[in-house]
């Protein structure tokens, strides 16, 4: 989430990260050369799946490494929540603060899996952005298990997109490997990340 980076170089940063756990320290970045910076957009997904097997736990922990790399960088970030019945805006855009893991630890989950509402949101979210500056580059992460029946278009001002799967168990659906192919993005496992 480097201000001249507008998507995460994931062999730098697994190169980095070695066999450690995932840390904000890790992460390195695409340069870019045109634009203001980058928004990163995180949609996380706080269904009941989400809460079988610690998946809404172990998003979380990605999603505060991510967000204090946001703040030593000073990058903008907003995080939707959804989950229930709806989505709900949980914070910015704005540069977060040195308290995020208090703040997000406590995010809690269950229902059902309103993904349209969670994309929808964030489609208004990014679309607001790009009439704030068209040049800034918009990125989306989806942390989901993919547990759904919903199957939501791509926000069309996101610029690049991440799927980050947290399904796990014997049996996986694979759906966020198919949401990510047919939204044009990458999907990468949330546990490889933190192995």
């Amino acid at each position: 989430m480097a201000r001249h980076g507008t998507r995460t170089a994931w062999p730098p940063t697994l190169a980095a990260k070695r066999s450690d756990p995932l840390q904000a320290q890790h992460f390195r970045f695409a340069k870019r050369d045109t634009g203001t910076g980058a928004l990163h957009c995180f949609v996380l997904d706080c269904s009941a799946s989400m809460l079988a097997r610690g998946q809404l736990a172990l998003a979380k922990g990605l999603l505060i490494a991510l967000f204090d790399r946001a703040r030593a960088e000073r990058v903008e970030v907003a995080l939707i929540a959804f989950g229930g019945a709806g989505a709900e805006l949980r914070f910015g855009p704005a540069v977060p603060r040195w308290w995020n893991e208090r703040w997000i630890e406590p995010i809690g989950g269950g229902g059902g899996t309103p993904l349209e509402a969670g994309m929808a949101r964030a489609a208004q979210l990014l679309e607001a952005a790009a009439r704030r500056d068209p040049a800034r580059a918009r990125h989306l992460w989806l942390f989901s298990d993919g547990r759904t029946t919903q199957w939501p278009a791509r926000p069309r001002r996101a610029d690049h997109v991440t799927v980050i799967d947290c399904e796990c168990g014997a049996v996986r659906v694979g759906r966020c490997e198919a949401l990510a192919q047919a939204w044009a993005g990458e999907c990468l496992d949330a546990q490889a990340l933190l192995a």
